[in-house]
């Protein structure tokens, strides 16, 4: 069946990956297209089965085994949406420089991939759990490419770091299971009302929350973050950024869902989104060279993120798919400005008169983020208030309060850098973004325009999205009908 090729955008990548090496030994040419072209039929497969079933979610199960025994891979729109990304994202990113040890680092980067469509599609937890020990992995050769001291030692905090938030999810999910016998989602979210709705339940949902919010870049997690973007090949931080965060929140977003629908952990995940989405702002204002103020705006816009998923309903849904698909475009355009951006912050100075397209680029991510109308930004941060303004609880009303601070200070370091490039000095920058670097951001700007131009269209059909993923009925019914 057509629906069971769904495994293959992580088959092909894991496969290629593998046998990256010995095929240069053949042909370097063949090499070089292996990884693009695995890519392109990961995408194609993907767009293809999503065209053909209409949105209609369903369910693969590997080993010939019925759920819960067998490996569940589930689809439905919003898994179909992030698994396309995974490639997408991964040609757009891809290394274009020939340089030593670019085969090991495009194998690295297909098993970053591989994961990343695992943890977008599969339905058990422990089988989250190898995908995401699996990034984990790529992540670590990828983050300690640049061979300098400074980017060892910021993978090796990155190494500690993610050590223990693979403890605490292997501890979380061994909570759930003593107390479910489960780990199929579909099982889990018909067992997790009546055996997780407890304080020793919450306490695995904290466990889950805190372990892939290593990825997600949740507070206080996230420390390793400023210094890995700075040191990290800008690219790498472009796809951690903005791809593979958005893939650990997305499994955070399906627990919160399918097996932990009570307020305490609405509200755990509220707190923490919070913590992040302040802390990150200002630091972020505070922060003196470009990629760091990256990593920072980062940390910020994942905060909102969880913020805006902590809303219940497809009220919440939609509002945190915004903001999650918002960042998944800005952050990775910015990131390739900042190959060759990278450094002080006062090093851009009177950079426009050499590179026009890069400054106005700059401008318009900028204004997005900083919620100017009519661009994306706006209409994200408008349903997330909204959303706020609906509830009772103080500690929404504060969210909200702080949502609207941190918007006027992302603004003002925003704006602060944008001036400064088009602030007329005597020697401007002789830097300039590379020319493959201008593309990645000019497609992704054209993304961002059309988007402006088709709004409506837009959120009706992310609506429809967030619909069906906040409906624990049907996805009980798809994967697990008893």
């Amino acid at each position: 069946m057509r629906t069971g090729m769904i495994i293959l955008p992580v088959v092909l990548p894991l496969l290629t990956a593998f046998l990256l090496q010995p095929l240069e030994r053949v042909s370097r040419p063949l090499a070089r297209l292996a990884g693009p072209t695995v890519l392109i039929a990961c995408a194609w497969i993907i767009w293809d089965i999503g065209s053909t079933r209409g949105g209609v979610p369903f369910t693969v199960m590997m080993g010939g085994f019925a759920a819960p025994l067998g490996i569940a891979f589930y689809a439905d729109r919003l898994a179909l949406l992030f698994a396309l990304a995974v490639p997408l994202f991964g040609l757009l990113l891809w290394p274009r420089r020939e340089r030593a040890g670019r085969t090991r680092e495009e194998a690295l980067l297909l098993l970053l991939l591989a994961a990343g469509s695992g943890m977008a599609l599969s339905g058990d937890l422990f089988n989250l759990y190898v995908f995401y020990e699996l990034m984990a992995i790529a992540s670590l050769g990828l983050m300690a490419a640049p061979g300098t001291g400074r980017a060892f030692l910021a993978t090796i905090r990155y190494l500690f770091i993610s050590g223990l938030g693979s403890i605490l999810t292997l501890l979380g999910i061994t909570v759930l299971y003593l107390k479910t016998g489960a780990l199929n989602l579909g099982q889990l979210a018909q067992l997790g009302p009546d055996h997780l709705n407890n304080p020793l339940g919450l306490t695995g949902f904290a466990l889950l929350l805190i372990g892939f919010g290593v990825k997600a870049e949740l507070f206080p997690v996230n420390t390793w973050v400023p210094e890995v973007y700075a040191t990290a090949p800008q690219r790498v931080s472009a796809l951690l950024a903005g791809l593979m965060s958005k893939l650990a929140l997305l499994v955070v977003v399906r627990l919160l869902v399918l097996v932990f629908p009570q307020p305490g952990a609405r509200t755990l995940m509220l707190f923490l989104g919070l913590l992040g989405m302040v802390s990150g702002e200002l630091a972020a204002w505070r922060a003196r060279d470009f990629p760091r103020l990256l990593a920072y705006s980062s940390i910020g816009q994942l905060g909102l993120a969880f913020i805006a998923f902590s809303l219940p309903g497809p009220g919440g849904m939609l509002a945190g798919l915004a903001v999650a698909l918002h960042h998944l475009v800005v952050l990775p355009a910015l990131f390739a400005l900042a190959e060759r951006w990278n450094g002080s912050l006062d090093r851009l100075t009177g950079a426009a008169a050499k590179a026009p397209f890069a400054a106005g680029q700059f401008v318009l991510f900028a204004l997005s983020l900083s919620g100017v109308p009519p661009l994306p930004g706006f209409w994200t941060k408008m349903l997330v208030l909204v959303g706020l303004a609906q509830q009772a609880q103080p500690l929404h009303w504060v969210a909200f309060a702080a949502l609207l601070m941190a918007t006027v200070v992302e603004a003002h370091y925003m704006f602060r850098l944008a001036l400064g490039l088009y602030r007329k000095v005597e020697h401007a920058p002789s830097r300039r973004p590379a020319r493959w670097d201008l593309v990645t951001a000019g497609l992704l700007a054209a993304v961002l325009l059309a988007v402006t131009l088709t709004i409506a269209p837009v959120t009706d059909a992310l609506r429809g999205v967030a619909r069906q993923a906040a409906d624990r009925a049907a996805y009980i019914a798809t994967v697990y009908p008893r």
